[in-house]
Formats: C-alpha cells, structure tokens, sequence
C-alpha cells in the first residue's frame, strides 16, 4: 500500500465529473495511487458552469479526514476548495493534529471554469494564513496568485514570506504557442515546457496537475520528477480529452499508455 501512494484528497464534488473530487480520484487511480477523499461541498456542476453549492459542515469535513487519517493513513494529501475560513481553519487544524510531516498539496481553488466564484472573498486572507504554511507545494494559476500575492512581485522571495515550501506557477491563462509552468522553490527556479493546445476542453486541469503532482509525492517520488510526470499527464489528458457537453469540457483521465 505504501509504495502505491495514500492520497488524502480534501476537496468539493463536481457532479459533472470533470474537476474537483472526481477529477482527483480519477488522476491518483490512473497513476498508481489509492484515493481517498474527504468532501468539502456539493456543487450542482457540468461543463457549462456551476449552478449551485451545498456547503459540508466543518465539523463533518474534519471527521471524515480524521478517520481516514488515524485507520488507512496517508503519504500525501491535496486539497483543492476549501470555501469559507472555517472550513480553512477545521481542515489546517487536522492537518496540525493528524498528519504532521506529511507531504501537503494546495491548489488554491478561487474560481470555477466558467467564472462562479469558489472562495468567499473574506476567506483568502484565512487561506494565506493557515493553509499555505502547510502547503509542500502550492499550485496557482496565474489570476490565483495575483491574488494570492496581493501586488506583490511573484518572485520566490514573497512566496516563501507566506510561509510554503515551493510554488508551480501554472501558465494555463498566459498566452504563446508554449505553455511554461514555473516551479519556484528555495533553490531556483525549474520551467517545464508543452505545446499550448488550442481547445475548449480544459475542464480541471487544476485539480488535475494538483493530484497528479501529489500522487507522485505519495508514491515517493522528489518534487521536479512528480511535477514534471503531472504536467505531461495533463497535457496528454488535455490532447485526448473526450469532447464532451457543451462548454469547458473534462479531460481524459484514462491511465497512460
């Protein structure tokens, strides 16, 4: 079990199956891992946008990672919308009490594909304060980090003011003919490169790359290695992606060849 990779995932539902809870179990199963999941929220979602919210009491969400977490165990653990303070507050204290030590990936979800805010504006300060010094790795896309960083330059030196052990800047928003995603950390700077593909269907690439980054973590594997499999994993889903529903579409979660 241990050389599969435990994968912790502590995030919302996504009934259209494209992002978020889905999105991330079916990454960690494609590459070799064993998901478990404690869900933050219900969302009523497919690929045209989000059109409703049922939020998980916190007290319920932190049960469900504290029995997951003292039974099975985990080897990493990724969390993914985490919408309101006190939820950031229930999940960073049972990260605190029940997982010291373990390896932890945030993607910083903010907004959904198709524009619904997923994060109370009153909560990202909540989210600087207790959830990214906890985060092995933080994983922002462009406008996430603007955010994040408040005006600040997005240079290492204000990342690791925040308290987190590296950041991969995803440059899914940016524009070029090549996608460059960043990986910041205390020695330097890592760029891994893909052809950008000219498509609709980009439907949770962010819980995508976060999963698969963090599955790479669980099962053993050193930062850049597991960055550098999840971007490809992403790029491939993304190329082979199935076409489906009428807007931002799901990607191809199927293992590699």
């Amino acid at each position: 079990m241990n050389m599969r990779g435990r994968l912790l995932i502590v995030a919302g539902s996504d009934s259209g199956g494209g992002a978020g809870i889905q999105a991330d179990i079916k990454t960690c199963t494609a590459l070799g891992g064993f998901a478990m999941t404690a869900v933050t929220a219900l969302t009523a979602q497919n690929t045209e946008g989000v059109h409703g919210v049922h939020p998980v009491p916190p007290g319920f969400i932190a049960d469900q990672m504290r029995v997951v977490l003292r039974d099975i165990g985990a080897d990493a653990v990724k969390t993914g919308m985490l919408h309101d303070a006190e939820v950031i507050e229930a999940v960073a204290e049972t990260l605190e009490r029940e997982a010291p030590g373990v390896p932890v990936v945030v993607d910083p979800v903010m907004v959904a594909k198709g524009g619904h805010s997923l994060l109370r504006e009153d909560a990202v300060d909540a989210l600087r304060r207790r959830i990214l010094p906890l985060a092995t790795l933080l994983t922002p896309n462009l406008p996430e980090a603007g955010a994040l960083l408040d005006g600040r330059a997005p240079g290492w030196p204000s990342w690791a003011a925040l308290g987190v052990g590296a950041v991969l800047l995803k440059d899914g928003h940016g524009e070029g003919l090549v996608v460059r995603d960043r990986l910041l950390t205390p020695s330097g700077e890592t760029v891994f490169e893909h052809e950008r593909l000219d498509t609709r269907h980009t439907h949770g690439t962010g819980c995508t790359l976060a999963s698969a980054a963090a599955t790479g973590l669980a099962q053993g594997l050193d930062l850049v290695p597991a960055v550098r499999r999840a971007g490809d994993f992403v790029h491939e889903a993304i190329r082979t992606a199935p076409g489906l529903g009428r807007g931002h579409g799901p990607l191809n979660h199927r293992p590699p060849a």
